[in-house]
């Protein structure tokens, strides 16, 4: 399964309480659409330290990183390279 699938299914199924993948594009901000709050964006921080191994540092808990599917993607790639 790629990171795409495994972010999507777990933003998807954790808080939209959801498995129809029409329910969000990964270029929708959580922020913007009220899916997720700043509570809920720290246990998407602590769902990705265990699922791919990285470590999140204060200065990039951003929404460039973490405000969608894409930018989880490419901030999990650029952690990852």
């Amino acid at each position: 399964m790629s990171v795409k699938d495994k972010v999507r299914g777990y933003i998807l199924e954790n808080y939209l309480f959801s498995d129809d993948p029409s329910a969000l594009a990964d270029g929708d901000s959580f922020l913007d659409k009220g899916i997720i709050d700043s509570t809920g964006i720290l246990e998407v921080i602590y769902f990705l330290e265990d699922e791919f191994g990285v470590s999140v540092e204060d200065d990039e808990m951003v929404p460039e990183n973490l405000d969608s599917v894409d930018n989880i993607v490419a901030f999990i790639g650029k952690k990852q390279g």
